[in-house]
C-alpha cells in the first residue's frame, strides 16, 4: 500500500496503522527502517513491527497485537460547547 514516498506491507487508512512484516533482510537496514518510520510517526500513522517468523508461528499472538493497538487509537476530542449553551 503506497504511504507517502513508501509502500507498506498492510495499512489501514481509516485508522492510521500500518502493519509491516519484516524478513532477516531488516536487522541489516534498521537505520533506513527508523527513518522510515519516524517519516510515517510524522504523518499521523501508528507503525507496528512483526518478524515473518512471528506470523507464520504465532498469528494468534500478533492478531491479538494487532487488535490490542487498534484498541489503544486515542478517542476523538470531545466537541466544544458553543458560547452561551447549557
Amino acid at each position: 500500500m503506497p504511504v507517502g514516498p513508501y509502500i507498506a506491507d498492510f495499512a489501514a487508512r481509516s485508522e492510521k496503522l500500518i502493519v509491516e512484516v519484516d524478513g532477516g533482510h531488516h536487522a541489516e537496514h534498521e537505520a533506513y527502517d527508523e527513518a522510515r518510520t519516524h517519516y510515517l510517526k510524522a504523518q499521523g500513522w501508528r507503525v507496528i513491527r512483526f518478524w515473518n517468523n512471528d506470523v507464520l508461528g504465532n498469528l494468534e499472538g500478533v492478531v491479538a497485537t494487532i487488535e490490542r493497538t487498534l484498541a489503544e487509537r486515542p478517542s476523538p476530542s470531545p466537541s466544544r460547547l458553543r458560547e452561551g449553551s447549557p
